[in-house]
């Protein structure tokens, strides 16, 4: 069988496989559904619980709200959860180590843990394949928890993302 590319003939497992890698050369475009949630770690939570739920009028996950997986952690004080309006989740992470911020307000300065963004839990894999494939710096992961499964790893500018799924239904 010609290959497209060259027209020289090519045996058709050797294709098969050419073009299943060409595929997973990206992320096809719309299988990222949706932003997901964003983390901040927060040296003082009650002052954060404070300014992003009572200032800024974000609703604080509460009771039946709060996953399953999240209740522990929210009852021992480590996390807490915002749904903004778009339905999307603001994690915040107390981290009472965190080193301050720079006095000048002007200084870029983040306090961000990870950008994460929802993909369908079959398209995982492929995900996966695709960031390894482009040399993707991979923090950690694919890690799989109650919550589903995720895989952390670093932008061009280094900054911490996460492709997260659902966990699978069992049928």
């Amino acid at each position: 069988m010609p290959c497209p590319y060259s027209g020289m003939w090519v045996h058709p497992k050797l294709l098969y496989r050419f073009a299943i890698a060409m595929s997973r050369s990206t992320i096809a475009l719309g299988q990222l559904r949706s932003f997901h949630h964003f983390a901040l770690n927060v040296a003082n939570l009650d002052a954060s619980r404070r300014f992003y739920g009572e200032i800024l009028g974000l609703h604080e996950l509460q009771g039946d709200e709060i996953p399953a997986t999240l209740k522990s952690l929210v009852a021992q004080g480590k996390v807490t959860n915002f749904r903004l309006p778009s339905g999307a989740i603001l994690d915040l992470f107390y981290e009472p180590e965190l080193a301050p911020a720079h006095p000048d307000p002007k200084q870029q300065f983040t306090r961000a843990s990870h950008l994460a963004f929802d993909i369908a839990a079959e398209a995982f894999e492929e995900a996966v394949e695709v960031l390894q494939s482009n040399d993707v710096v991979i923090d950690h992961g694919p890690v799989s928890r109650p919550t589903g499964r995720g895989i952390y790893f670093y932008d061009p500018d280094g900054f911490l993302l996460e492709i997260r799924c659902d966990p699978q239904s069992n049928p």
